[in-house]
């Protein structure tokens, strides 16, 4: 059995790793006290998202002000608040030894303790350094993931991760743009990014949407507040061969706040109350997460200089469309181009019928959004309504285009809606 799944096991590393050398100075400087009178327990504080991490920020602020006993009274009422939050536990320890001597290190504890939970140890150091550098490092004002060129106004939010920092990003699609509104410290694969198999214990990489959302109750503890299943893999996941399923946003059980930065099978994990937040603001299916090894952040304007030259692009696609020309259609496509499961010969007969039939009739594309993805090849994701003129509705598509030198290619597309 994991011994973080076991909350006995749990307890007793806590109790070694996080504070056993500082409580021991406390109980060897404590004058001795009478039993307190019966009291019924205090209501339980309701947690908000974010509210645990910014408390131990400020106390880790304290301390760089040598403000150490304000600090002690806040780690204190935070590892009462979140007794299952081991990284403060390990501050509070920390704390409780300086009463009585200079702490030599993050995480002071016995070479003895140190050593029999090396691993556990070096894992909440880590965890550590990445939410002070991630809220050291804030992104750029106004600027944006470069990944989102254009967001349709149907998808109200997004989301960008960025693994190097364990960290993600919360956006609302404003109508002026993406604003940025919450940020999170999260955990990923156990050997690290970069998915390509079943089992491999890794998170993918790449543009996603949230394909819905599990109750809590259908799940085991072990996910916590609930999750959000993300569409891994994708038709250009599957273009590459790779495999795997279950890629999911879930929550931690309820014997840890937050798990190690590198802890999961390949789900992105989040602690509860940011979840829960998460799950309460973002909508299933129109939902784009981008995750990225290193998110690179860039004005709204670059964005939309890229977006505009795409736009002509797919501009060309609809023309093509309308004029009813087989051969001037296809040439917008891959040769391994797939649809619905047929190949690009088995679809043509179908594709013929369908332009004979809009011959001369325009149509129109509504709702677009692009998100470009770069790595070995440069991919774009593209959503959107397609109207015929004169009708109100249509159906809403999702193209996968690749460059190919310098021109565009639809190597997949499907109706979603």
């Amino acid at each position: 059995m994991n011994p973080l799944r076991s909350p006995r096991k749990l307890a007793r590393l806590l109790l070694v790793l996080g504070c056993a050398a500082g409580l021991l100075a406390a109980a060897q400087a404590a004058p001795q006290r009478k039993a307190a009178p019966h009291r019924s327990p205090a209501p339980v504080p309701q947690v908000r998202d974010g509210e645990a991490e910014a408390k131990l920020i400020e106390i880790y602020k304290l301390i760089g002000q040598a403000q150490t006993r304000q600090a002690l009274a806040k780690a204190e009422t935070l590892v009462k608040d979140h007794p299952n939050f081991q990284l403060a536990q390990l501050v509070y320890g920390d704390l409780l030894t300086m009463q009585q001597r200079p702490v030599r290190s993050f995480g002071d504890v016995p070479d003895t303790t140190a050593k029999s939970g090396a691993q556990m140890l070096s894992e909440l150091r880590e965890e550590s350094q990445l939410r002070m550098r991630a809220l050291r490092e804030r992104p750029p004002a106004d600027a944006v993931p470069a990944q989102f060129l254009q967001l349709s106004p149907r998808s109200k939010h997004a989301i960008a991760i960025d693994t190097s920092r364990a960290r993600l990003y919360l956006f609302e699609n404003q109508p002026t743009g993406l604003k940025l509104i919450a940020d999170y410290y999260i955990s990923v694969g156990k050997l690290g990014v970069e998915k390509t198999e079943e089992g491999d214990l890794r998170t993918p990489l790449g543009v996603y949407y949230v394909t819905s959302n599990l109750d809590p109750k259908s799940l085991k503890d072990f996910y916590g507040a609930g999750a959000l299943p993300i569409n891994y893999p994708n038709p250009y996941d599957a273009r590459r061969g790779k495999t795997g399923r279950g890629i999911w946003l879930h929550g931690t059980p309820p014997t840890q706040f937050s798990r190690a930065p590198k802890a999961t099978d390949g789900c992105v994990v989040l602690a509860n109350p940011d979840l829960q937040r998460i799950i309460r603001t973002v909508e299933v299916r129109t939902t784009p997460v981008v995750i990225a090894t290193s998110l690179r952040w860039v004005p709204p304007t670059a964005v939309a200089a890229d977006s505009r030259r795409f736009a002509d692009v797919l501009q060309a696609w609809r023309a093509a469309k309308a004029s009813g020309d087989l051969e001037r259609m296809l040439s917008f496509y891959t040769p391994d181009f797939t649809i619905n499961g047929k190949s690009i010969a088995q679809w043509s007969p179908v594709l013929k019928v369908e332009l004979g039939r809009a011959r001369g009739k325009d149509i129109e594309l509504k709702d677009l959004s692009y998100l470009r993805w770069t790595d070995a090849a440069d991919t774009m994701v593209v959503t959107f309504g397609e109207v015929p003129t004169g009708a109100r509705t249509g159906p809403v598509k999702r193209q996968y285009w690749v460059r190919q030198g310098p021109h565009w290619k639809i190597f997949f597309e499907g109706v979603i809606g």
